[in-house]
């Protein structure tokens, strides 16, 4: 080639030399000039992924958070091993690092302030806390703010291992520097529990809104929770989002299909009046004032028996049977002999002997007829004192009878007493003149409307009840003795009351709780204060407002599966309890 042609081609080489060069040293010089963005942990290590991550930390600040890291660690190896010792002063040493880079944020408008605080906080906890269970509930708030930072600024993910224990509840996540996964939840009872998590970006603490995502879960299968969208590895369903509001006030999301599966029911919450109405057990029994009984007031022989069958009716001047008396036959005599004069005398002694024969049960016109036929009735008739029915006969034809021997008892039954049993607990609420509604198992639809005639003094030992008194009119004699019945007390509910059915409450001890159903398949629970119990319902005085839905079946079943943690610790747990 030609001088002249060399120095034509000199240049261009020296222009292509150039720029291989750049080509291959740009990459060396621009970590140089921009700073290196290699990492050893699992965030990208690029830096539009640095630039998107979010603001990081100031030069001093970023300082102080690697050394906290440090100590964190350090607590989370002790956890790992349920060791205590040296737990307080590693918490204490993250505590003053934490605090010394939020320190070095003020001014600078960062909006991981509140995170460094966050973590403080929780570090100071850590260092008080008396038992492993308590501590892994103050860890677990570290490990947010300390995840959420590296999350924001990925320079303090460099060297870092990011793993979650899908069997932890609320925060499941953690950091380590080695990459043979240590729990720190679960100690040594399961040490190597857990999966490979991801870095995400998280708000700033202290700014949780209700829109803001937790988790996601299967409505089908609660259980399944994972940190984005997917599916369910279970039934295939879309994962739906739990928001932090959600998960802080307990709620669960129950489909329609699963709703209707378990049999979910619900009900508004009323503002009406309360029936206040008891039930109870009755028996009917006799009038005890209208019983009479028949009896003798002299010794004689039963002659002719006219009524000789128990349950017998019988009214009043019917002939019961004839007695033959030698006392009855001769004071007869004595009372026809006295008629025969008509001295004054003898007046008194006619005057003596009929009064004999009334006090012996005779009656005026029975006195009246042995006048007119000038001799004694050898056979006297006795009759009924009243009408009714024979409850008790106690004698046959022939037999022989003494003075105050009780032949017969009558009992009318035109009306009756039913003696219902209350609780002693109710007792207070029932006064006499109450209204009263009986109803007869073998007569359904009829009721009879009655009061409360008298409220018993003493309780039956046994089975702790008091007896109630009803009167009630029979003249059909439908109300049969011994028959039970069933009885409600009418009582008055006053001013309307706050109600809910009383299936829909649960019962947690000493705290009552019923579902609220929010709409969207959400349920919350929420603790009420009952009042005073009606007849299906129970009175609210604090929890729910009027307008509110609870649910009234299936409750039982969406509290086993739901595993509330803050709303009701009976129904859940923190890190510690799993």
């Amino acid at each position: 080639m030609s001088p002249p042609n060399r120095r034509h081609i000199a240049p261009w080489l020296g222009v292509l030399a150039l720029v291989v060069l750049v080509a291959v040293a740009w990459k060396p010089l621009a970590g140089w000039f921009f700073g290196s963005t290699s990492h050893t942990g699992t965030a990208p290590a690029t830096h539009e992924a640095h630039s998107g991550a979010g603001t990081p930390l100031p030069g001093a600040a970023l300082e102080y958070t690697r050394a906290a890291f440090e100590s964190y660690e350090a607590a989370r190896a002790l956890l790992a091993q349920d060791a205590m010792e040296g737990l307080e002063a590693r918490a204490g040493a993250l505590k003053a690092a934490l605090q010394q880079a939020a320190e070095a944020t003020q001014g600078d408008g960062t909006p991981l302030q509140a995170w460094l605080q966050q973590g403080a906080d929780g570090a100071s906890q850590l260092a008080s806390a008396k038992d492993a269970e308590a501590a892994r509930q103050h860890f677990a708030r570290v490990s947010e703010a300390l995840i959420a930072l590296a999350s924001a600024d990925p320079r303090l993910q460099e060297g870092w291992h990011i793993f979650e224990c899908p069997m932890v509840e609320g925060v499941n996540q953690w950091l380590q520097r080695e990459p043979k996964l240590e729990n720190p939840y679960m100690g040594r009872r399961m040490l190597a529990c857990g999966t490979t998590s991801e870095w995400r970006s998280a708000a700033p603490a202290g700014a949780h809104g209700e829109g803001e995502i937790a988790h996601y879960t299967c409505p089908m299968h609660p259980s399944v929770k994972q940190h984005g969208p997917g599916a369910c590895p279970i039934c295939g369903m879309d994962l739906t989002p739990v928001s932090r509001a959600e998960l802080e006030s307990g709620i669960i999301r129950v489909d329609d299909l699963r709703r209707q599966r378990i049999g979910v029911k619900t009900a508004k919450v009323e503002q009406a009046s309360m029936d206040l109405s008891l039930r109870a057990l009755g028996r009917v029994t006799f009038d005890e004032k209208s019983l009479v009984d028949v009896t003798l007031k002299l010794d004689g022989y039963i002659h002719e028996l006219r009524v000789n069958a128990t349950g017998e009716p019988v009214k009043k001047g019917d002939v019961l049977f004839t007695l033959y008396s030698p006392e009855l036959y001769a004071a007869q005599q004595e009372y026809l002999l006295a008629r025969q004069s008509q001295s004054a005398a003898n007046a008194s002694l006619v005057g003596a002997a009929r009064k004999r024969l009334e006090l012996w049960g005779l009656s005026a016109a029975q006195i009246e007829r042995v006048a007119q036929r000038g001799q004694p009735v050898e056979n006297m008739p006795f009759l009924a004192p009243a009408s009714g029915y024979v409850l008790e006969k106690n004698v046959v034809e022939g037999a022989a009878v003494k003075a105050g021997e009780r032949l017969f008892r009558i009992a009318p039954l035109a009306k009756v007493w039913v003696e219902a049993d209350v609780y002693e607990q109710d007792l207070a609420r029932v006064k006499p003149g109450h209204p009263v509604e009986v109803t007869l198992p073998y007569l359904p639809g009829k009721k009879y409307a009655g009061s409360v005639g008298y409220v018993y003094p003493s309780l039956q030992g046994a089975t702790r009840t008091g007896r109630i008194r009803i009167e009630l009119p029979n003249p059909e004699l439908e109300l049969k003795p011994d028959m039970y019945a069933d009885v409600r007390f009418i009582l008055q509910g006053g001013a309307p009351r706050l109600q809910i059915p009383d299936s829909a409450v649960i019962y947690t001890g000493p705290r009552r709780l019923v579902f609220v159903d929010l709409g969207e398949g959400r349920l919350r629970p929420q603790e009420v204060k009952l009042g005073i119990k009606g007849n299906g319902t129970y009175e609210v005085l604090e929890g729910l407002s009027p307008g509110d839905v609870v649910v009234t079946s299936g409750n039982f079943l969406i509290a086993a599966e739901s595993r509330i943690r803050s709303a009701t610790d009976d129904f859940g747990g923190s890190h510690a309890a799993h």
